[in-house]
């Protein structure tokens, strides 16, 4: 498991929780070596850093000006996965903690009170990581949507289950205003927030098997605007390419964590 306190986001301005929720809202990194996992993102995708309230073993990504990541280098002194982790917008962290539990699924840390707001990390029944925040978010949301991921892909086992246990969790399709829009399009489950694609959910192989690209878990697609590019500086700086096409590349960086380049949408 993830064990990543840096899943806070820092101080908001903005937009809470209670008027945008079920949808992705931030994303963190726990990694083994801060000045390593610093330089490679920075090589990769043009991140700047700067200091995080939790701690010296913390930083917050910004591309330009605009926070998108939150870095916790624990994972070898907590014995934690290192692995890139989404959090969910959610009225009530305490809530989702507990549905999450009811349904199968597991409380690793949390619910924690981190100013502005609450936080937990959890898992589905099939051991897929993911947070939950309650509280004020990055700065504005929509800018946090433009500058961060494209959008978070679930590689799952059985897309529909997996679909129903995030709905009873995260509010997906309730209704209620500002919730998420659940569609199925070319043979994955999307998720819709004001329109645009936030999140996707896709089945893959039955069999277990220890590849992380079939293991059930959340991966994180980056928008960038050079794909080959990245893929190049990735694997100049001690990462690898484990896919490539034209408009998209799966990367792992210099400590394992996966990740995806997905090329941006011109506007």
């Amino acid at each position: 498991m993830n064990h990543d306190s840096s899943a806070a986001p820092p101080a908001a301005r903005v937009v809470s929780t209670h008027s945008v929720f079920g949808a992705p809202c931030w994303v963190s990194l726990t990694s083994r070596d801060l000045d390593a996992t610093q330089g490679f993102y920075s090589a990769v995708l043009g991140w700047r850093w700067r200091k995080a309230k939790l701690g010296e073993h913390f930083r917050i990504a910004l591309a330009g000006d605009v926070p998108v990541a939150g870095i916790a280098a624990v994972a070898g002194m907590w014995q934690t996965a290192v692995a890139w982790t989404p959090y969910f917008a959610v009225p009530s962290a305490d809530d989702a903690a507990s549905r999450t539990r009811e349904r199968g699924g597991t409380v690793a840390v949390g619910p924690l009170s981190l100013p502005p707001g609450r936080a937990a990390l959890l898992a589905d029944r099939d051991g897929a990581t993911f947070g939950v925040w309650e509280g004020e978010l990055v700065g504005n949301w929509e800018v946090w949507r433009q500058a961060a991921p494209a959008f978070v892909r679930l590689h799952t086992r059985d897309a529909f289950d997996s679909a129903i246990f995030y709905g009873e969790i995260l509010d997906w399709a309730s209704g209620k205003p500002g919730c998420v829009e659940v569609h199925y399009e070319g043979g994955e489950v999307v998720l819709r927030s004001g329109g645009d694609v936030v999140a996707r959910i896709v089945s893959g192989a039955l069999e277990a098997a220890p590849d992380p690209t079939i293991r059930p878990h959340w991966q994180i697609h980056f928008s960038v605007s050079d794909v080959a590019g990245c893929a190049r500086e990735a694997e100049r700086h001690g990462g690898s390419v484990l896919r490539k096409a034209i408009d998209e590349a799966v990367l792992r960086d210099a400590d394992g964590a996966q990740f995806t380049v997905t090329s941006r949408p011109v506007r």
